[in-house]
Order: structure tokens, then sequence, then C-alpha cells
């Protein structure tokens, strides 16, 4: 699975392709140092073939490479926190 980065001055997107379909991931940059995560949207036709995991897992390892802290708005994007205290070192 391929996932790629768009990013704008306000935010950003975190995008995976996988059979012709999109994935993403969407955050809003509140300072240099900080981004809300604030939804996650899979197809239908990706639900069950791991890519809303593979989407948090890169965003934790964007926020790790930069340097910056993570708000979990997103509620998909909050309960994998909650299942992986590994992560707590990203959260704001």
């Amino acid at each position: 699975m391929n996932i790629t980065d768009e990013e704008t001055k306000s935010g950003g997107r975190y995008v995976a392709e996988v059979d012709g379909h999109v994935g993403e991931m969407t955050y809003s940059r509140a300072s240099p140092e900080l981004i809300i995560i604030d939804h996650t949207g899979v197809p239908d036709a990706l639900r069950g073939k791991g890519v809303g995991q593979a989407l948090a897992e890169h965003a934790v390892q964007e926020a790790r490479k930069g340097g910056w802290k993570v708000i979990p708005l997103c509620p998909f994007f909050k309960a994998q926190v909650q299942r992986h205290p590994e992560w707590q070192d990203i959260l704001k």
C-alpha cells in the first residue's frame, strides 16, 4: 500500500490508494509543532483491508519524524491511539 502526503499551509492529508480506491486521513496544522487529525475516510470497498490502520501508523511516523504533537479529534484515530499505548509520545 502506497501512502502519500498532500500538504497545504493550513493542513493536509495522508492518502492511501488501493485497487483504484482512495482512503484518507485529514489534518489541520495548528502551529509548526502541532497538528489536529480531524477525519479518516475509507471507502466501503477498502473496509477490512487495514487501510485506516496504515494511515494512522503513517501519521504517527510523520509526527515523530517531524517532531510535532497531535491532537486526535477524529474518532477513528483517537480509538487507534487508545489501542496503542506506544503512541502516547505524539499526543498533545
